[in-house]
């Protein structure tokens, strides 16, 4: 290992141990392109990050032996899939979707808080509004929400300990459930149904239909990120709600401020920890050379507070410029799902504000926040309280 490569940070230890967003910021700081065994280079100012989401020739989304369909490809193959599912998010299916979305958050808010007792949002809320409102999305039964959940955990867990056995039983445990509703497709005929499950069945790309490796990359893609993501942001989300009296009630008075107040929350906590990228040739980021077919790790979190990109970085500002937040990347290979993401969100914290009068934390079972691989909290305790008086 020459002297450039030297282990700057031991990211299991650390990320397993302290606070996710204390240590982004730490080493932004202190080594803002980090070498290490487990991330490869880890980069953590916002200028570098963007620079390499947007600088294809220079940094390959291949990363993985694995298909990923289309995230882990480059240009022309990313092209031709990007094109087929983008538009199962356009404006038309996500306005389609919302009322299915409403309700189950209605559901769900108004079973957790129905006798005022406390709520651990991510076992009541959180994890279940996800998981629910993906199978809803893919057509896929409620019943499989809690079989879901119970993979995201055990795949958090996998990758924490680097447990790759584990990982591919977990693989091979996804494509089953993918499997299994592709055959009932089949044997129920496919072609008789409009669900995105069944209509990702009848797509066409380089002149043919999706593989089954194919389709299960989509579904997975789909599913463990967008279960992963939103769980996490909805946890992130009530816990600066209820931690932020002033915030709360600009929020639940104006509504209109909700889509932008919702993006800066998840700025300054960012719910996706990283992503990885490969270098296709030798870079020079920061002051670091990195040869070609380097491992690359963008810190989403700390890219997201960097003093140098945001005025007042740790504080949350409703009329910020929406700008340079990376919430949903940057690029050719920004979130496809961007609105129906941004569109759950706001019905939830709608649905929230219409069934409590307040939120506020439970000073008894103080917050806990979650480890890498997750992000947000892995326990936030809540309650319904009266508001408080003006």
């Amino acid at each position: 290992m020459t002297d450039d490569k030297k282990s700057d940070w031991n990211p299991k230890s650390e990320l397993a141990s302290r606070d996710q967003v204390e240590i982004n910021d730490e080493m932004r700081q202190r080594c803002p392109v980090a070498h290490s065994d487990m991330l490869g280079w880890s980069i953590f100012r916002h200028a570098d990050v963007k620079r390499i989401l947007n600088d294809r020739e220079s940094f390959s989304n291949v990363v993985s032996q694995h298909l990923t369909v289309p995230d882990g490809m480059d240009p022309p193959e990313h092209t031709a899939y990007r094109e087929t599912i983008e538009p199962y998010f356009a404006a038309d299916r996500v306005d389609q979707f919302e009322p299915v979305c409403r309700q189950i958050a209605d559901d769900l808010i108004d079973a957790a808080f129905a006798d005022g007792r406390d709520v651990e949002v991510n076992d009541e809320l959180a994890a279940r509004f996800a998981a629910r409102v993906q199978c809803a999305f893919l057509g896929w039964p409620d019943g499989l929400s809690t079989r879901l959940i119970e993979w995201m955990a055990n795949n958090h867990q996998a990758i924490r300990e680097s447990n790759r056995t584990a990982m591919s039983h977990l693989a091979r445990q996804f494509e089953a459930i993918v499997d299994e509703q592709v055959d009932q497709r089949i044997v129920n005929d496919a072609d008789d149904r409009n669900d995105v499950t069944s209509s990702l069945m009848r797509e066409r790309v380089f002149g043919r239909k999706l593989s089954s490796e194919e389709l299960s990359s989509i579904l997975r893609n789909w599913t463990v990120g967008e279960i992963g993501t939103i769980s996490a942001s909805n946890g992130i989300l009530l816990h600066h709600l209820a931690g932020d009296e002033n915030l709360q009630s600009q929020l639940r008075d104006d509504s209109a401020l909700l889509p932008n107040g919702i993006d800066e929350i998840l700025r300054i906590h960012n719910p996706l920890v990283s992503n990885r990228r490969v270098t296709k040739c030798p870079v020079r980021i920061g002051d670091r050379d990195l040869d070609a077919d380097e491992r690359i790790t963008l810190h989403w979190i700390s890219a997201n507070r960097d003093e140098d990109a945001f005025d007042d970085a740790e504080k949350i500002r409703v009329d910020r410029d929406p700008t340079n937040n990376l919430l949903y990347g940057a690029g050719i290979h920004v979130c496809p799902g961007a609105a129906l993401s941004r569109m759950e969100l706001r019905v939830f914290v709608e649905s929230l504000f219409e069934k409590t009068a307040w939120i506020a934390p439970q000073p008894d079972s103080p917050a806990v926040r979650a480890f890498y691989p997750a992000s947000g909290f892995s326990s936030l305790v809540l309650r319904q309280v009266s508001p408080p008086q003006a």
